[in-house]
């Protein structure tokens, strides 16, 4: 296999940026192969879209970043043949009329098939007169949905694709990207606030904290490096003592969540069990006296 087989999609070394004299992003490093499904979650502000905005060349940055080998911010022009970016339902501009919105994505992207979104729009309420703005949620996840699946992309970014669509939607929009366009040739990054919904779908997660990367990992490992106890009132002091990285109590019941803590010793306290991406997301961005504000 040869080396460019072999190089990730993305590459990050000392990513920093400053907006004035405030730094946003805090020196990150990271790698993002071919074939993965990555999650990228963090509150707002924490650093995920100005993180976003430099693997795409839409803002300068400090450090070195590649994207299917070239600079982002140098072959941005270039890089367009084969990464995508879109961003929420919400943002397709209301005035358009569904055809005028396909036109202008052929101009935008050289790789989006026109036809193909056509085709994806088949057998829906979603005529190619109809103005986006007349069309239901619904038909709203619909169009999002062609609009994506109908570009050729290596690495395609969704930044918060099913805001403001209702569940049903969010979830039927994911089962098709993951059943209908993921292919091991394709690389998808997703940030999102529901980050239930796509747990299954995800390879790798990435957490960001006030500009700090504070979690990369692969979503197989999480199940071994962390676990959550909801621990028996009679072993709460003595489960404490054992250094959990996070716990919380309500309605009488006490839930911690460990790091790297042997999951025989942990049975001991209370029903053992792998957090959900939700509940180790809530027990890592915790501040604690020494960490940046």
């Amino acid at each position: 296999m040869s080396d460019t087989a072999l190089a990730p999609i993305v590459s990050a070394r000392g990513l920093r940026k400053h907006f004035g004299k405030t730094e946003i992003l805090h020196g990150l490093d990271f790698d993002i192969p071919a074939g993965r499904i990555y999650g990228l979650v963090g509150h707002n502000g924490a650093g995920k879209t100005t993180t976003l905005n430099a693997l795409l060349g839409l803002t300068s940055y400090e450090g070195t970043v590649r994207v299917l080998g070239e600079d982002p911010y140098q072959k941005r022009a270039a890089l367009m043949e084969n990464v995508a970016f879109i961003s929420d339902a919400a943002s397709l501009p209301r005035f358009l009329r569904v055809r005028e919105l396909f036109a202008l994505i052929s101009i935008i992207h050289p790789r989006f098939d026109q036809a193909k979104a056509r085709g994806f729009l088949e057998g829906t309420d979603v005529k190619m007169e109809a103005k986006i703005k007349h069309l239901s949620k619904g038909m709203i996840a619909q169009l999002h949905l062609a609009v994506v699946m109908a570009i050729d992309a290596k690495l395609l970014v969704l930044d918060e694709p099913t805001l403001g669509l209702d569940i049903t939607y969010r979830k039927r929009f994911y089962r098709r990207l993951l059943e209908d366009y993921m292919t091991e040739k394709r690389t998808l990054l997703i940030t999102t606030h529901q980050v239930d919904e796509i747990e299954s779908m995800l390879s790798d997660i990435m957490f960001i904290r006030d500009g700090d990367l504070i979690l990369h990992m692969q979503m197989e490992t999480v199940s071994t490096k962390y676990a959550q106890v909801l621990v028996d009132p009679a072993n709460v002091e003595a489960a404490r003592a054992i250094g959990p990285i996070y716990a919380e109590t309500g309605f009488g019941q006490t839930a911690m969540v460990f790091d790297n803590v042997d999951r025989a010793q942990l049975e001991a306290f209370g029903a053992v069990s792998t957090p959900t991406l939700s509940d180790l997301f809530v027990a890592l961005m915790q501040r604690t006296p020494g960490d940046r504000r």
